[in-house]
Parts: structure tokens; C-alpha cells; sequence
């Protein structure tokens, strides 16, 4: 469902916090951005969300159910020209992934952006929409991004935080427990019926883009997608010294295991 429309954007953004941060992101001086934290803890939400990946009337039947009028009364919301709702997903490195609803008129999508302090503007990870650009992380930079800075055990994933970010993925190399983490978030956070189902189906559809091979090359992680801006040998890649700061805030620490369950989202 989010992000069918086409446009590109940048953004500024919050969502765990009461208050959108004050930064700088070019794109965005005039949209009307407000903190999405209040659509968190509506089931529906997450389905929405995740509608790029829930296509057709199999998946969007397994997602949505008999709620399916409900379901497109809240996208009419996140999607309203006059409110740009805004997550955030704070990182142990100082990074922030902002999660923008880019509501112009006939030209919605969801961007998501990574921005430090210390830069001068936030860069694009992925677009979700009908120009799509992707994907912006592997499945083990989303387990690390979902895992919240402040937890110690290397199996304590944040739901909200991994389905918020799910949209970002395209991974090739999918491990056999994925469908289980998903399923979990699934089962915390929705009243989708059969998580499994729906779990398995977001990881065969994933985001709009050709899912990609993902290596490491001189300790920075690239990937080969021909719409992803962590591809060096697209023209419109980020520049290599992003593209290191980037692999670094994202990549998975040293104790953290590539599969584990997803917790209850963190109050």
C-alpha cells in the first residue's frame, strides 16, 4: 500500500521522541511534518507500512482480512497532503534513520534517510515509491538497526524498530530462521491471523526493487542493485566516504548473532 505513488524526496524527522529533531534536510523546508509515534501501536499500521512488499489479493487478503475498509481509511491518513508523519530510529552510533510519509499531492512515498549531527544534510538509504530507489540494507544490517542502542543481549530486537526499517531490504541471501524474527514482530504488533504466512510472503516480495547481492569490499558493505544508492558503480551512488560511515552505523556488531527473535516492542 505506503509508497505506490511517484516522487523522490529528503526529510527531517521523529518518531520515539516527542519532537522533531532540528536538522537541516533539503527537500522538506515546507512539508508539514509531524511525529507518526501515535500510529505505533494501531495494528493496522504495520500492514500498511508494509504494503510495497504485500502485493496482490493473496497477500493483502492474508494481511488485512475482513479490516481491508479500515485498513485504506488509515492509509488515506498517513497519506493526508497536510500532515507528513515522521519515525525516527536512533542508532548506537549517533546516526538517525528517519522513516518520512513524502505526502505531496499525487506524488506520495516514504523515504528513508540516515543523517548524523555532524552532516551537513541527511542522505537517501532507500524511496519507496513509484521511483523507487533501493534497497538500502542487508538482513543483517536490519537485525543490527532493530536491535535498540541501550540493550545488551545480542537477541533483543526491537519489533517496531525491524518493521519499521523492513521496507529498506533486499537481500538475496536470506536465512532460514528470517521468516521466525518476522513472524515474531508479526505476532507482537499486528492481529494478523497467520503471521507465518505473511512473514514469508513480505521476504518473497521484497520492496520494489531486484533484491541484491551484498559483499564486503575493503571493510564497506555494497551491494550490486541497480537502483541502490550503496551500489558504487551506480552513477548517483553515495559518495565512498558515506558509503564507510554508513556500512559502519548499520553493520552488525562483533556478539551479534545474524538470527534471533524479535522482542515486544520497547517502551
Amino acid at each position: 500500500m505506503s509508497g505506490t505513488g511517484p516522487g523522490r524526496g529528503s526529510g527531517r524527522a521523529s518518531c520515539h521522541h516527542p519532537h522533531v529533531p532540528n536538522i537541516s534536510l533539503p527537500g522538506y523546508e515546507g512539508g508539514p511534518l509531524v511525529p507518526g509515534e501515535a500510529y505505533l501501536d494501531e495494528p493496522l499500521f504495520w500492514p500498511v507500512h508494509l504494503g510495497a512488499s504485500l502485493r496482490g489479493e493473496d497477500a493483502q487478503r492474508a494481511a488485512f482480512g475482513a479490516d481491508w475498509d479500515a485498513a485504506m481509511a488509515l492509509h488515506r491518513r498517513l497519506l493526508a497532503p497536510h500532515e507528513w508523519p515522521v519515525f525516527t530510529v536512533p542508532l548506537s552510533s549517533g546516526h538517525l534513520i528517519h522513516a518520512v510519509y513524502r505526502n505531496f499531492v499525487d506524488e506520495y512515498g516514504v523515504d528513508y534517510l540516515i543523517h548524523h549531527p555532524a552532516w551537513p544534510e541527511a542522505e537517501t538509504l532507500a524511496e519507496v515509491d513509484g521511483h523507487f530507489m533501493g534497497p538500502g540494507m542487508s538482513w543483517p544490517e536490519l537485525l543490527s538497526t532493530a536491535r535498540p542502542p541501550a540493550t545488551e543481549s545480542c537477541d533483543a530486537f526491537d519489533a517496531r524498530r525491524l518493521l519499521l526499517l523492513f521496507p529498506t531490504l533486499g537481500d538475496l541471501c536470506i536465512p532460514d530462521d528470517a521468516a521466525a524474527v518476522l513472524s515474531a514482530a508479526l505476532t507482537a504488533l499486528t492481529v494478523i491471523e497467520n503471521p507465518d504466512e505473511v512473514a514469508r510472503m513480505l521476504l518473497d516480495n521484497q520492496g520494489l526493487w531486484t533484491s541484491a547481492h551484498w559483499r564486503s569490499r575493503d571493510g564497506v558493505r555494497i551491494n550490486d542493485g541497480g537502483h541502490s544508492y550503496r551500489n558504487p558503480v551506480n552513477a548517483f551512488a553515495l559518495p565512498a566516504e558515506r558509503l564507510r560511515e554508513i556500512s559502519d552505523a548499520l553493520g552488525p556488531k562483533s556478539d551479534q548473532r545474524p538470527g534471533a527473535h524479535a522482542n515486544s516492542p520497547a517502551t
